[in-house]
């Protein structure tokens, strides 16, 4: 297993119109979208505000009406080695009144010593409609193109029911399954187009006024591999000015590439500071 500690800073001031959103993690992109933007401090306070915003557990996922947040990264280093490292991304919700819908979009860019090492894009759509507090559908789809992964495009479209079992003021939890298709194409040529299928689970407790929990599940299956993810994290409100959250994230592969194991697990500190 390989194991991580991630500790980061920020100001308040970093979270721009953060728009919560019901994601489905690293499996259909939008979890990949917070956490490989570069910028540390934009990764510190939107992963707390995630955390301890009631909305995103809440009806409909996201808040009535627009919201949006955008994020770029730049940086150049010489010496001993020379790079280039360019990030940029952008996440938009809408709320109306049965209906939310999300969509994002991410870009990464690197080179060392004049060779490109890197070179990613992401877009994500999710959309939900509610037909009473507790019932809902749900569409989601995703397209990520890496340029050194194995599989250079990955794309996935996706449907179902999704179910709010618990939904009171201090505790929320809801689940959503159904089919999708996910499209294939590796670098080395050719590609392939399988069923696949996606159950996702969101949990909230509001354990007292400074301290509440999440735990986010996703499972993506197909011929291909099965991909699954946990992520458990548990947010302090320290004093008004400062708060903290630590997660526990747990990545599956049931296919990794030659060389990589099954299993990766993160642990995750994210302070933010106000003032």
């Amino acid at each position: 297993m390989h194991n991580a500690t991630k500790l980061a800073a920020a100001t308040a001031l970093a979270v721009i119109l953060s728009g919560p959103t019901f994601a489905q993690g690293t499996l259909i992109g939008t979890e990949a979208l917070d956490e490989r933007i570069e910028d540390i401090q934009d990764e510190a306070a939107r992963d707390l505000a995630r955390g301890e915003d009631a909305e995103r557990f809440g009806p409909n996922g996201v808040p009535q009406g627009w919201r949006g947040s955008v994020a770029l990264t730049a940086s150049a280093a010489t010496g001993n080695t020379d790079t280039v490292d360019l990030s940029a991304a952008g996440r938009l919700t809408y709320g109306i009144g049965d209906w939310s819908h999300t969509v994002g979009l991410a870009f990464e860019y690197g080179e060392a010593n004049g060779v490109q090492n890197e070179e990613e894009f992401f877009a994500t759509y999710e959309g939900n409609r509610y037909f009473t507090p507790e019932f809902y559908a749900f569409g989601v789809g995703r397209y990520e193109y890496d340029g050194f992964a194995t599989n250079e495009h990955d794309v996935f479209f996706g449907a179902g029911p999704g179910y709010r079992i618990v939904n009171t003021e201090n505790a929320t939890w809801r689940v959503q399954a159904g089919p999708g298709v996910r499209h294939i194409v590796p670098a080395a040529g050719g590609s392939t187009t399988e069923v696949a299928g996606i159950i996702s689970s969101r949990a909230w407790v509001k354990v007292s006024e400074n301290v509440s929990l999440t735990n986010d599940t996703d499972i993506l299956g197909s011929d291909t591999n099965m991909l699954a993810t946990n992520d458990f994290g548990v947010n302090f409100k320290v004093t008004d000015t400062m708060s903290t959250r630590v997660s526990y994230r747990t990545d599956y592969n049931s296919n990794p590439a030659p060389g990589f194991k099954n299993t990766d697990n993160t642990i995750g500190v994210s302070l933010v500071v106000g003032f």
